[in-house]
């Protein structure tokens, strides 16, 4: 291999929101900040996370004027 032509190859954390770290190396500068990991992905642990689909309905319907039947 040519010297002085790759870049450094260091030692960085991955760090998700959910407080998992995860060491590995990379090119890259800084740490390695992440929103999901495999640790809370729910492809990986099984649980399912629950989201507001009655929020969201509520707004579709709002937003474009479809009324309610109660």
């Amino acid at each position: 291999m040519k010297k002085g032509i790759h870049p450094d190859y260091k030692a960085r954390k991955v760090v998700c929101v959910c407080g998992n770290v995860i060491e590995t190396r990379s090119t890259a500068k800084n740490d390695i900040h992440v929103e999901i990991c495999s640790a809370c992905h729910p492809f990986f642990t099984g649980k399912q996370k629950l989201v507001d689909t009655a929020g969201r309905i509520d707004r579709f319907n709002k937003r474009y004027g479809i009324k309610s039947e109660n």
